[in-house]
């Protein structure tokens, strides 16, 4: 808890931001972790989201992988790592900047991992675009991110480190991610058309994280798809009113609103106002932007207004 605390603070002086545990606990169960699993998060923080992760698995067979460029924060990792008995050293933990030097590598490969899970820092500036395209590990061969937001350098890192066939992604992103044109648009674009990776889209209430009042949305991108043949998917809205608890400072989601999110994930179909599962070729008529009220209609009839009862109450 103290270090949370300690994160939180340091996070906020540094235009940083801790993720909630309980975002952290939804992202863990949405990415259904299993024994054996190697886990990853490429911008890892205190390590809060890389616990939630491995704790949904039950048993201590599993590998944390995490990298933090941040010298403090990364001490602040390995100390909760170690206070929550997890067996890592920094030979897992690497202090460096994921982005333009991974340093999880095996010989001198990207190293692949079952869930790579990540709240990486939002539309980050001047991120190494202009070094992108010389990239040894050729991340960005579906094109490269604007210099001034580096949320699809961080994505196509997660993807591209995940295992072939098998792994699942988790990434916590702003909404602009979900619709912003150009050289985003284009990689989006690949992702869904071309890769076939995007599982679901889940929008999260806003004034959830400390650093920020912005909404922030949850992508999950499956390298399974291929083998399911899923030629769909599902938006969820957790964004509503009674979907979260409001708070004077900060809203919060509750266990309940978590297992909500989950059980339209896994029934994988259309809830009225809730939750749509769209095909792809809907989403190529919508120009492959992924705003959630495109998908997910919200919109509550107001009840008929009588004139004339109302002009007899007026008068």
């Amino acid at each position: 808890y103290l270090i949370e605390q300690f994160a939180t603070n340091a996070g906020k002086k540094g235009g940083e931001f801790y993720t909630p545990a309980e975002v952290s606990v939804l992202l863990a169960k949405l990415l259904q972790p299993k024994e054996g699993d190697r886990i990853c998060d490429p911008a890892c923080g205190s390590g809060s989201l890389l616990i939630k992760v491995a704790k949904e698995i039950g048993s201590k067979n599993f590998a944390l992988y995490g990298q933090e460029s941040n010298k403090n924060t990364w001490s602040l990792c390995m100390m909760n790592m170690f206070l929550h008995g997890l067996d890592v050293t920094e030979t897992n933990i690497k202090n460096s900047d994921t982005i333009n030097d991974p340093q999880l590598l095996e010989v001198d490969h990207l190293m692949k991992f079952d869930i790579v899970a990540a709240n990486p820092p939002f539309s980050l500036d001047k991120w190494g675009a202009e070094s992108a395209t010389e990239d040894r590990h050729k991340r960005f061969w579906r094109g490269v991110p604007p210099k001034s937001k580096g949320d699809y350098a961080f994505i196509t890192h997660m993807i591209e480190t995940a295992q072939e066939d098998t792994g699942k992604v988790g990434v916590i992103v702003p909404h602009g991610v979900l619709f912003r044109g150009s050289s985003e648009g284009r990689i989006r674009q690949h992702l869904i058309e071309k890769d076939n990776l995007l599982d679901a889209v889940i929008g999260l209430p806003s004034n959830l994280f400390f650093g920020t009042g912005i909404p922030a949305a949850i992508l999950i991108f499956d390298k399974a798809r291929k083998a399911k043949k899923k030629k769909t998917v599902l938006f969820i809205d957790a964004s509503q009113k009674g979907d979260y608890e409001e708070g004077k400072k900060q809203n919060k989601l509750r266990a309940g609103d978590i297992e909500k999110v989950l059980k339209a994930y896994k029934a994988n179909k259309t809830i009225d106002k809730y939750a749509y599962k769209a095909k792809l070729e809907e989403i190529a008529e919508n120009d492959y932007n992924l705003n959630i009220p495109r998908y997910v209609d919200t919109f509550e009839e107001e009840e008929e207004i009588d004139i004339t009862q109302t002009q007899t109450e007026i008068q």
